[in-house]
């Protein structure tokens, strides 16, 4: 029997990374690791894997993270309408994807 999870953090979601104290911003979830098997080491590849955009000085980079590695910062607001709409495409019925994908 398949097991299907659902994302714990959405698209637009403030997160951190429990081990490496980085802060960034959901832009996209796999519901599971989308690489080779050999690549995920001792991480669970049957979870929720999320890109995530790191500010820095220099714009920023990007993540790919283990749902298990991340916890939410409910400390931090989140993104303003204006920075949503920058980051995502939002359809009617207020989802939203990554501006480099269309909604189906």
């Amino acid at each position: 029997m398949t097991q299907v999870h659902t994302a714990r953090f959405g698209l637009g979601q403030i997160v951190r990374h429990r081990d490496h104290a980085f802060h960034g911003l959901v832009l996209d979830v796999d519901a599971q690791y989308a690489g080779s098997a050999a690549e995920t080491g001792v991480v669970v590849s049957d979870q929720p894997f999320y890109r995530i955009l790191i500010a820095d000085t220099e714009g920023g980079v990007m993540a790919y993270a283990a749902e298990d590695v991340l916890v939410a910062t409910p400390e931090i607001e989140p993104l303003s309408p204006e920075d949503e709409r920058e980051w995502f495409t939002i359809d009617a019925h207020g989802r939203h994807a990554p501006r480099s994908q269309t909604l189906q």
